[in-house]
């Protein structure tokens, strides 16, 4: 399918209009028979509120596009050979995305890897080691461009191919001072993916609908660091509503980032310590063409879907509600040397050098910071210069 300009349009001025999501979307499409006929009908249709749905006119849908055009991104449909084969696979799929950077990139086959914000040291260092070992086994990495776990995700893979999906429009980076590591992941044949229009500034619940984005590229979702509510639980969750993957990276039961993934790990995840324990499920199903054909395609041709009920919720994702926003969302950095060491370490040995590396301080500060915790009794010292935070 390739939609013309006038069908683009109205695909947009659809999907952006007062309470349609992604399966009131394909309802509408399928009752009328096109988005072009479908923006007649509104007026004729009251929405969940009780009013009349009045979809942004034809100069407000133009100049979206032409914002997207002027920071190079371009609308691509469900459906069209550059939108994402797995993601259009999802029930919730959106209807329109926004891509930035090589539009191949998502098209290839995707490990997600998500976790905290606030992560240790160690869990850092780890998701480093495995995005880098999954990019050398020919996977991309998609993660949601947030501090932390994901942005450490992204770093790694520069080279090798990597996937941001935002939270807000193109032009609205959360966090800002991601800004740089977009153009780094563009400059390096990666790509930038958004739902929501140019403009948008990403709201609390704007990111649980982007993870299932984050979900929806993969074939599986790797959970680093996950305290039980973070948002990262979500984007698992997902996973497994649509059929994906579930991998989880073991932590000490002492350390509150860990609990999520633990929990992960005994509700089935599959237990990630190494690159293998993550490429050993996923090859059998990328040979065998999973999800290859794209069961969530948008159809036309659906007359038993002529009658179905429309539900009008703008944030109905696979008629899902979505879960309450985590309580880790804006969790700032902290300034002082003594509490953001605290903030990276944890029960897991790590060595000064790389827990320097982490905090973004020098040696010589870490070391003497530590050798205050010491003396305080709040770290235990190790072999090989490795410190760990005692509870």
């Amino acid at each position: 399918m390739q939609l013309t300009d006038a069908q683009r349009l109205d695909w947009l001025r659809l999907i952006r209009s007062e309470g349609i999501g992604p399966r009131t979307f394909r309802t509408l499409i399928n009752r009328f028979g096109g988005a072009g006929a479908a923006l007649e009908a509104l007026p004729t249709l009251t929405g969940r509120s009780g009013k009349r749905v009045t979809p942004p006119g034809r100069a407000e849908a133009e100049a979206e596009i032409a914002a997207a055009a002027r920071l190079g991104a371009r609308l691509v449909a469900l459906g069209e050979a550059d939108y994402p084969k797995l993601l259009q696979a999802a029930d919730s799929a959106p209807p329109l995305i926004a891509i930035r950077g090589e539009a191949t990139t998502p098209n290839r086959p995707g490990i997600a890897i998500v976790g905290s914000r606030n992560a240790s040291a160690a869990g850092l260092g780890f998701t480093e080691r495995l995005a880098r070992g999954l990019g050398e086994a020919g996977l991309v990495v998609v993660s949601g461009l947030a501090r932390g776990i994901d942005a450490h995700a992204h770093k790694a893979t520069l080279q090798s191919g990597t996937v941001a999906v935002l939270a807000g429009g193109h032009d609205r980076i959360y966090p800002a001072n991601h800004a740089a590591l977009v153009d780094a992941i563009l400059d390096a044949g990666g790509a930038v993916v958004a739902e929501m229009p140019m403009g948008w500034e990403p709201r609390g619940r704007d990111f649980p609908r982007r993870n299932r984005i984050i979900s929806g590229l993969a074939y599986g979702t790797v959970v680093v660091e996950a305290a039980r509510r973070s948002g990262s639980l979500i984007t698992a969750r997902f996973a497994l509503e649509q059929g994906r993957e579930v991998f989880a990276v073991p932590g000490s039961p002492l350390d509150p980032r860990a609990e999520g993934t633990n929990d992960l790990i005994r509700q089935g995840a599959t237990l990630v310590a190494q690159v293998e324990h993550v490429t050993d499920v996923v090859a059998p199903l990328i040979g065998g063409g999973a999800f290859a054909h794209g069961e969530g395609v948008l159809a036309l041709d659906r007359p038993d879907l002529a009658d179905a009920p429309i539900f009008w919720d703008e944030f109905d994702v696979d008629g899902i509600a979505l879960p309450p926003v985590p309580d880790d969302l804006d969790v700032p950095e902290p300034a002082d040397a003594r509490t953001r060491l605290i903030a990276y370490l944890s029960p897991t040995p790590i060595g000064t050098d790389e827990l320097a590396r982490a905090a973004g301080l020098s040696v010589r500060v870490v070391q003497t910071t530590l050798l205050e915790l010491e003396l305080d009794g709040r770290i235990e010292r190790h072999g090989s210069n490795a410190v760990s935070l005692l509870g």
